[in-house]
């Protein structure tokens, strides 16, 4: 079992940047970051392979946030630049068994608890 801990939510006005991290108990495969606004279901927002070398983004953040991940240390983060209001959501990471990167939700085996990111207008 592994257990995951966001850390790195905020508010932050238009424009600015934040970086979320994600801590797990042990090693993971591959990971990804989701988030959910009020209203609205979880959505996708990146994934990362379990070595780094492989990234995928959804449009609405691509060439605005960055995921990477430090194996060593058994962390992965979310770099957010250029943020705007529509980014306000909850944000989660997850992790699977798998090595390989996966965008739906319904693939991923471990969750951690979400931290709250507001981007003022």
């Amino acid at each position: 079992q592994v257990q995951l801990v966001e850390s790195g939510g905020g508010l932050v006005q238009a424009g600015g940047s934040l970086s979320l991290s994600c801590a797990a108990s042990g090693r993971t495969n591959a990971m990804g970051w989701f988030r959910q606004a009020p209203g609205k279901e979880r959505e996708f927002v990146g994934t990362i392979s379990w070595g780094g070398a492989y990234t995928y983004y959804a449009d609405s953040v691509k060439g605005r946030f960055t995921i990477s991940r430090d194996n060593a240390k058994n962390t992965m983060y979310l770099q957010m630049n250029s943020l705007k209001p529509e980014d306000t959501a909850v944000y989660y990471c997850a992790a699977r068994h798998s090595n390989v990167a996966a965008t739906q939700a319904r693939e991923y085996d471990y969750w951690g608890q979400g931290t709250q990111v507001t981007v003022s207008s």
